[in-house]
């Protein structure tokens, strides 16, 4: 039998119970699944270690646990770091303007978007945009000039199609 038809077959046999048994340790459907998912990963690279493996599914289970003992890990470093980073601790307040903002934006093409963040909310200067995206400061003039009638278009387009409340 061929890697590929073994790592399928185990696939078909095996990938549910582990999740459940990876979901069982961590308590996290998502994790799990990613464990599991990465442990055929490194089937697929280790075909050979794997078709002459005793118990395929229990070296799967093995890479999967190792998985998650290593994300584990790196989650607990990256709690005990993050006390050290300075800067505000509050989650952020996502209102409905701000989704809309990042609606519009994603209707702009990939480079003006960054003319308009890098201007906008990192406050770059226009040199300094042109400077770190390798273009003429002419250019990023008129890129952020189409950009923002584009972003009102459909800004507007976005508020009107919002219900209206009377004022008192």
């Amino acid at each position: 039998m061929g890697g590929r038809d073994l790592i399928d077959e185990l696939y078909d046999a095996s990938y549910g119970r582990l999740v459940v048994q990876m979901l069982a340790l961590c308590g996290n459907q998502a994790d799990a699944e990613d464990a599991v998912q990465e442990a055929f990963v490194r089937a697929l690279l280790h075909r050979e270690r794997l078709a002459h493996a005793d118990r395929p599914e229990a070296w799967l289970r093995t890479v999967a646990l190792n998985q998650l003992r290593n994300h584990w890990r790196h989650t607990k470093v990256a709690r005990r770091l993050l006390v050290q980073v300075p800067g505000p601790r509050a989650g952020l307040d996502l209102g409905p303007d701000h989704v809309a903002l990042v609606a519009a934006l994603q209707q702009l093409d990939a480079t003006s978007r960054e003319v308009v963040v890098l201007h906008h909310l990192a406050g770059l200067s226009v040199s300094e945009v042109g400077h770190q995206l390798g273009m003429p400061e002419g250019t990023v003039k008129s890129r952020l000039s189409r950009s923002r009638a584009r972003l009102a278009g459909l800004l507007d387009d976005q508020h009107d199609d919002r219900e209206v409340e009377p004022r008192a």
